[in-house]
């Protein structure tokens, strides 16, 4: 077999998870930045809320492609190799919170990052994004 059929997670799908996480943010009070990228850490959509923090935009980012090319929440990853996944990969890899994978029906479609809040936070966020949207709860 030199060929398989793959979920693609579309721009309408990035939207609705986007609209999902910022109802959360919005009933918790907490403005974030929120990126959802597909399955490759491409970006699909991103919303800075008012008052999010300015440098959490690139950690809502890095997350996002930390959970897609891993396929698991970011804070799964070993803090033992943290330093040396981010030196590898040009800083874009990290173990913070907040960065949850996106699986529908076993396939990893893509991720969703969230950063201005506290880790808990940022992971509640997350997983109303993936609610939206009807993919696999993802607990840290």
């Amino acid at each position: 077999m030199t060929t398989r059929p793959a979920l693609k997670l579309t721009h309408e799908g990035a939207l609705k998870a986007l609209a999902g996480a910022v109802a959360k943010a919005n009933e918790l009070g907490v403005p974030q930045n929120i990126t959802v990228v597909d399955d490759g850490g491409n970006l699909l959509a991103f919303l800075r809320m008012d008052g999010a923090k300015l440098l959490s935009i690139e950690t809502s980012r890095s997350k996002a492609i930390t959970a897609a090319s891993h396929r698991q929440p970011t804070s799964r990853l070993d803090p033992k190799n943290e330093i040396k996944l981010a030196i590898a990969a040009g800083g874009r890899l990290t173990n913070l919170e907040g960065g949850l994978p996106i699986i529908i029906g076993g396939f990893c479609v893509g991720a969703v990052g969230v950063g201005s809040g506290t880790g808990a936070q940022d992971v509640e966020v997350a997983r109303a994004a993936l609610a939206a949207i009807g993919a696999e709860d993802q607990v840290p």
